[in-house]
């Protein structure tokens, strides 16, 4: 009797796993999201350059909420909307903050960049805000979008965190065409012009001592 009675629940768990089976076979599939990234890897070159001399930290700056993630944030009318089945391979903070550094490491200029940790000493601080972040679909949304990236930099003396100067640098850069694959290489050339000009403002601002 208690044979029969365990071969009656076995055999309940197994219709109700066989069950289930079927019930999850018949759920819609969701389509793979494309991924991709911005930001230009440092040239070989340039990492047998010589360091800079003038120590800059860099601080925590903000980054645009919506955009920050892993979704394409695109601006039309005023509405906000993500790129369907389109990621970046890690969030877009994240991805900047790679940038930052591959910028300052490719630049043979005196500055370099310290990172929060490492033990060396700053003269300098610098704080990058990333107020915008986005695609504007400014000539409706089937045209061409434009990729705009704005940043507000600051400088500080390290000791007595003086402001010595502070800029908004802003780039627009118009897709080839309203496709992901021709918006992401806009965001590629607005990061990377973007950097370049903060590159070069950073060096200005920290003297050699």
């Amino acid at each position: 009797m208690m044979r029969s009675s365990a071969l009656l629940r076995l055999a309940a768990v197994g219709a109700a796993a066989l069950a289930l089976s079927a019930c999850v076979s018949l759920l819609p599939k969701t389509k793979p999201a494309h991924l991709y990234r911005f930001g230009q890897p440092v040239a070989a070159e340039a990492l047998d350059a010589p360091m800079g001399g003038v120590g800059v930290f860099r601080s925590s700056g903000t980054f645009q909420r919506e955009a920050a993630g892993d979704r394409l944030l695109t601006i039309a009318n005023g509405k906000a909307a993500y790129v369907a089945e389109t990621r970046w391979v890690a969030p877009a903070a994240v991805l900047w903050d790679e940038a930052v550094v591959a910028a300052f490491d490719a630049d043979g200029g005196h500055v370099r960049l310290i990172a929060r940790g490492e033990p060396a000493t700053a003269a300098y601080v610098l704080r990058l805000d990333v107020r915008n972040f986005e695609t504007q679909y400014d000539r409706g949304p089937k045209a061409a979008p434009l990729v705009v990236v704005r940043v507000r930099a600051a400088m500080t003396g390290a000791t007595d965190r003086g402001l010595l100067g502070e800029k908004l640098f802003e780039k627009r850069v118009r897709a080839g065409d309203n496709r992901v694959t021709a918006i992401v290489p806009a965001y590629d050339k607005a990061v990377g012009e973007l950097l370049a000009d903060v590159v070069a403002w950073t060096n200005a601002q920290a003297k050699p001592s």
